[in-house]
């Protein structure tokens, strides 16, 4: 019996590969909410939108990818961010064959920032390197803030940024679900990117981007109070974005690691700009 063939995700074969992922993967999102998703990338033409596996005609498995043209540390550098890998239960074992598929495409940095307790041990037998699972949860109080200044409007966002920094701004407003905020002083801002969530059955700010670290300690007390203003009583950020623990807060752990695969770019290069965390509602 003949293995099933693995073919990348053209434009013209999106549709099928949506179509498969809404009845297999999440029906909440319809067919044409998947080939929005999709269908990003940024900086660069992508050499496809991940890969499926099919068999007699017909899909039965698929892996996404987005991918991004960056500049890290001065460098341009490729990225892969892995997104909706979904394989029939009838096709489990071809999982590897599709997932060395796709990492098989040379120049290129591979992220997978979603990954199940199995598929992160298969990235990681795959030489993937985990990040820093564990976030600091804070208690948002209204502390005074003097000296700092808070930016949410986009015209002012848009002023206040420039170059790498603005674009990245501009290429992130267009989701919906992503908050924005500066926190810090002029021409010393921090960009911060968060989404809203529930925490304990309250409001809480899941911070998924901060352009400098050190800003946002020095200034969080402005966030906090901005929040809290807000109704949001809590604020949870990983701790490998930081330098220490900031205070007061508690340490959560236990979570599904984040993967990456890259011969030069570090832990600390890894953020989750232009990749699945930002374009997907998840």
């Amino acid at each position: 019996m003949a293995q099933p063939s693995i073919e990348p995700v053209t434009a013209e074969t999106l549709p099928e590969f949506a179509a498969f992922l809404h009845a297999n993967l999440s029906a909440a999102r319809s067919p044409e909410t998947w080939i929005d998703a999709l269908r990003k990338s940024w900086g660069m033409t992508p050499p496809n939108h991940g890969f499926v596996l099919r068999d007699a005609g017909k899909i039965v498995g698929g892996i996404g990818a987005y991918y991004a043209q960056r500049t890290i540390k001065g460098q341009a550098q490729r990225l892969c961010n892995i997104t909706s890998w979904c394989v029939l239960d009838a096709y489990r074992k071809q999982s590897m064959r599709l997932a060395m598929t796709l990492i098989g495409q040379k120049g290129y940095h591979f992220t997978d920032f979603s990954p199940t307790q199995v598929v992160g041990g298969v990235l990681q037998f795959l030489k993937f390197r985990p990040l820093d699972e564990r976030q600091a949860v804070m208690i948002n109080l209204p502390w005074p803030a003097l000296g700092s200044e808070l930016l949410t409007r986009a015209a002012d966002i848009e002023q206040a940024l420039k170059g790498d920094a603005l674009r990245a701004y501009r290429d992130h407003a267009v989701f919906p679900w992503l908050r924005h905020v500066l926190i810090g002083t002029p021409d010393n801002w921090c960009h911060v990117i968060y989404k809203l969530a529930r925490f304990k059955g309250l409001p809480s700010a899941h911070i998924y981007y901060l352009s400098d670290a050190a800003i946002f300690e020095q200034h969080n007390c402005r966030l906090a109070r901005y929040f809290i203003l807000r109704g949001i009583a809590s604020t949870h950020v990983e701790c490998r974005f930081l330098s220490r623990q900031p205070w007061p807060s508690k340490i959560r752990s236990g979570f599904i690691a984040k993967v990456y695969l890259s011969p030069t770019l570090s832990d600390g290069d890894i953020d989750y700009l232009y990749s699945e965390t930002m374009a997907l509602d998840l």
